[in-house]
C-alpha cells in the first residue's frame, strides 16, 4: 500500500483547571484528577511501545512513526496483544456494569407489577379493543370529532346511521350555534329535536360528535383536536364514520368496496349539481347502480344507502316523477331503518 503523511501534528492537550474533576465513565481508571485522559495515554503508549511488526514484504514499521502503512493485519495483532496485556479488564468492568443495570431493570419491573395488581388492572401488555375487527387496522382510543355544518346544507347521514346503529353503535350528538349564525332556521331546529329522540346506550360502543351550525362552505369534520385537519363534505364524513362504527357497517374487506365508494362518489357529485337536469343525471346513475338489488352494495344496508338517502333529502327539486320505480321502493325500505 502507499505510505500517507500525517496530516495533523502530534500535540499535548492542556486540560483546563477551573472545572470540577469528573471520572470517565466510558473508561476504567481511578477517580482523580484526569483519570480517563491518563488510562488513555496509557493505552497509546502500550500500543506505541510494542515491539515493530513485518509485513509480507519483510518491511518493518513502528507505530510511532511520523508515516505508516495502512496494514490492518498488523494493527489487529497490536489489539490483541495489548488486550491480554490487560487481561481484559475493561471488558470485565463494562460486563459487570451491564449486569448491574440488567438486575435493576427487573427489580424496576417487578415493582410496576406490584402497583398495577394493586390498582387492579390486567397483567397483559396488549391493549385491549372494543371486540370489533376493522379490516387490520388497529384499534385505538376513538377521539371527539367535531363537525361544522350551515344550516341550509343539514348533515341528515348523522340522524339516519344514529338510528341505524342504535343497537349496534351509539353516535352522541351535540348541537351549538356559532356566533356567526344569527338563526339557523326551522329544519334545523327539527333535526335538533330528532336527534335528541334517538336514545343513548351507554352499553355500546360510542363516540362523540359536537355538531356546530355555522357560516361556512361546506361541512366539515375535525377528527384532530390537537391539529387543524379538516375532512370536507358529506359523504367524505359517512366514510370515516364507516370506518370506525360497528363492524357490521364496515366496508373495506368487502368484496363491493368498490361498488359502494363509487355511489357515494356519485352522491358527491349530486350535492354539487347546480341544475336540476344535472341531478336528474345523477340519479340516473344511481338507479343503474341499484338494478335489481334490495339495496345499493347488495342485500344488506350500508353506508351507501345512507349517503345516497340523506343526499336525496338535501335535494327537494327531485321528486317522485324523477325517481325510477326501483328507486321509490329501495326509498321506503331504508326509511324504515333511518326513520327520517
Amino acid at each position: 500500500m502507499y505510505e500517507l503523511k500525517t496530516l495533523l501534528p502530534q500535540f499535548e492537550i492542556k486540560l483546563p483547571t477551573c472545572m470540577y474533576d469528573l471520572k470517565n465513565v466510558s473508561l476504567t481508571g481511578s477517580p482523580s484528577t484526569g483519570a480517563g485522559i491518563s488510562s488513555s495515554s496509557s493505552l497509546i503508549k502500550k500500543i506505541q511501545s510494542l515491539p515493530q511488526q513485518q509485513n509480507a514484504s519483510g518491511k518493518s514499521y513502528s507505530s510511532s512513526s511520523a508515516t505508516c502503512a495502512l496494514d490492518l493485519d498488523i494493527l489487529g495483532r497490536q489489539i490483541q496483544q495489548l488486550l491480554k496485556a490487560n487481561n481484559g479488564k475493561d471488558t470485565s468492568a463494562v460486563v459487570a456494569r451491564q449486569d448491574k443495570v440488567l438486575l435493576q431493570l427487573e427489580d424496576l419491573k417487578a415493582q410496576l407489577g406490584k402497583i398495577r395488581a394493586g390498582l387492579g388492572l390486567c397483567g397483559k401488555t396488549i391493549q385491549h379493543t372494543t371486540g370489533y375487527q376493522n379490516g387490520g387496522l388497529k384499534e385505538v382510543p376513538l377521539e371527539d370529532i367535531v363537525i361544522n355544518g350551515h344550516p341550509n346544507f343539514i348533515p341528515y347521514a348523522l340522524l339516519a346511521l344514529k338510528n341505524a346503529w342504535r343497537d349496534l353503535y351509539t353516535i352522541d350528538i351535540k348541537t351549538f350555534t356559532h356566533s356567526t349564525m344569527a338563526d339557523i332556521g326551522p329544519a334545523a331546529r327539527e333535526f335538533e329535536q330528532n336527534l335528541a329522540k334517538v336514545p343513548i346506550n351507554e352499553s355500546l360502543p360510542k363516540i362523540n360528535v359536537t355538531l356546530i351550525w355555522k357560516n361556512c362552505e361546506h361541512t366539515e369534520m375535525i377528527s384532530s383536536p390537537t391539529m387543524y385537519v379538516p375532512i370536507y363534505g358529506e359523504v367524505n364524513i359517512i366514510r370515516y364514520l364507516g370506518r370506525v362504527g360497528p363492524a357490521e357497517y364496515r366496508y373495506e374487506g368487502s368484496p363491493v368496496c368498490n361498488e359502494i365508494d363509487l355511489v357515494l362518489d356519485i352522491c358527491y357529485q349530486l350535492l354539487r349539481c347546480t341544475t336540476h337536469k344535472s341531478q336528474v343525471a345523477m340519479v340516473r346513475l344511481l338507479e343503474k347502480r341499484l338494478q335489481k338489488q334490495q339495496y345499493f352494495g347488495g342485500s344488506q344496508m350500508s353506508v351507501a344507502d345512507i349517503g345516497v338517502y340523506s343526499s336525496l333529502i338535501r335535494m327537494p327539486a327531485i321528486t317522485d316523477k324523477d325517481l325510477t320505480p326501483a328507486l321509490v321502493a329501495w326509498r321506503k325500505r331504508a326509511k324504515l331503518v333511518t326513520k327520517i
